[in-house]
């Protein structure tokens, strides 16, 4: 059921973000960029433009309702009468004073692992989700110092950062491919050429630097991506104290083995406040550092 969920919400999210896309480029009516006498650069750029950080920002702004649908969050409402409940919205409003950032949706979803997110469009329409598990396996000045961590995201403005240099890296990437691939094809050199046969290598062309180049700029990504975990981290050790960010990391380098496959959505692995460390080479492509590197940063700071 919930691998048909997340199937579900994949295609949904493709759908509507190829028909959104496909309207602007008719909107600015960008012809096709391949014609007869080789490559249309102008037409190009617009379109890999288009493409690449439209589809970056409608993901941006349908981020919110997504993450509610992926990972089954239910919100709580800022009136609750719940003890529970109320102490976790009051922890969340005082955060947010401090930080000059307004209150945020609150959720929780249940799920066994040890976590936490912060996602959304912009800062008014922010998201702060923790797991069950989390809320049962912390102290509360630890979950204190994980909320601080998200809602330094949201003051960061990471969210609309980490869309932008997606969105660029998406346009860069489709961009330089085509052009190669029409150089490396020999797409233009001849009317033989410019058959079935020719176009087939093209696209074949396309395909191989797509995967090359998105490999690459997944690099710089997963670089800024460990780089505002260590900004968050300093954010949420100035709002909740040094002291408890430290022991809120230490308490998951302890926890972190306790895993959910219900919850563990790739889509929404590098908006959670850890995953699990990779190793070697691949640690190059891991979205969050080491939480040992994490401690030992935040030991030298503020």
């Amino acid at each position: 059921m919930a691998l048909a969920k997340r199937v579900f919400l994949f295609l949904l999210l493709n759908i509507l973000v190829m028909l959104m896309i496909s309207l602007v480029l008719n909107l600015f009516n960008v012809r096709p960029f391949l014609t007869q006498y080789g490559i249309d650069y102008s037409s190009l750029m617009i379109f890999c433009l288009i493409w690449g950080m439209g589809g970056a920002f409608i993901s941006l702004a349908l981020s919110r309702i997504m993450a509610k649908w992926a990972m089954g969050v239910v919100l709580i409402d800022p009136d609750t009468k719940d003890p529970s409940q109320r102490e976790l919205i009051d922890m969340v409003r005082s955060l947010t004073r401090d930080a000059g950032v307004p209150m945020p949706q609150v959720g929780i979803y249940h799920s066994n692992e040890v976590n936490a997110f912060a996602t959304g469009p912009t800062q008014n329409r922010a998201l702060v989700a923790v797991s069950s598990g989390l809320l049962q396996r912390m102290q509360e000045q630890e979950i204190k110092a994980i909320l601080g961590h998200e809602i330094s995201h949201i003051a960061n403005g990471d969210m609309i950062t980490m869309t932008l240099l997606q969105g660029v890296v998406n346009a860069f990437v489709m961009f330089l491919s085509r052009v190669l691939a029409y150089i490396f094809s020999g797409l233009g050199r001849s009317r033989e050429n410019n058959s079935g046969g020719g176009y087939l290598s093209y696209i074949l062309f396309v395909y191989l630097f797509d995967v090359v180049f998105m490999l690459l700029g997944s690099l710089v990504i997963a670089a800024y991506s460990r780089r505002r975990e260590f900004r968050a981290d300093t954010g949420g050790a100035r709002l909740a104290g040094k002291s408890n960010m430290i022991a809120a990391l230490s308490s998951l380098r302890v926890l972190h083995e306790i895993r959910d496959p219900k919850t563990e959505n790739p889509a929404f692995s590098a908006l959670k406040i850890s995953t699990p460390t990779k190793k070697g080479l691949l640690h190059l492509f891991a979205s969050h550092p080491p939480i040992e590197e994490r401690i030992e940063r935040l030991k030298n700071t503020i």
